[in-house]
């Protein structure tokens, strides 16, 4: 499947997150992003150096700039399952505004063609890094890396492009 380009509509999808309770629970993307300005972006791997040290806390940091050009909602996912995604995120106390969310099977990804085979490498199928601008469902901005990159999913690209 072609990755998603700007202009296409994003797939609805069910992802997971862990409640105040540890358990899980579901929440569909459209449900996030209908008739909203969203960043959805998409990382490798929890607990992986770079998404750890610069995907994420780049997102965390220009969180409040990105909420003041509009942007309604920050969501991260991974192929991970939730309970990964929450301990990942308690990694980043400093975070108010990015959701983290578990795409556990790799069907969002897969359905968004941003799939990543990292079998080679003991990890099985992953996500791209990328960052979408999407509003109101259509995407305005697509950026996806290229196998291990990172040069134009970073919250500045995304910036830059508001």
């Amino acid at each position: 499947m072609a990755p998603i380009n700007v202009g296409a509509s994003i797939p609805d999808g069910i992802l997971a997150y862990l409640d105040d309770q540890n358990t899980p629970q579901t929440v569909s993307i459209h449900s996030l992003a209908a008739g909203k300005k969203v960043i959805i972006f998409g990382v490798p791997g929890a607990f992986t150096p770079t998404c750890s040290l610069k995907h994420v806390p780049g997102f965390i940091e220009r969180a409040e700039e990105l909420k003041s050009k509009g942007v309604d909602e920050l969501i991260c996912i991974s192929v991970n399952d939730p309970f990964v995604m929450s301990s990942w995120a308690k990694t980043f106390p400093e975070n108010k505004h990015v959701k983290f969310l578990a795409d556990g099977s790799a069907k969002y990804t897969h359905d968004l063609g941003l799939e990543l085979d990292l079998n080679d490498k003991g990890l099985g199928t992953r996500s791209r890094r990328f960052a979408l601008l999407v509003e109101d469902l259509k995407v305005k901005v697509a950026n996806v890396e290229d196998g291990g990159e990172f040069t134009v999913s970073s919250a500045e690209e995304i910036i830059k492009a508001l």
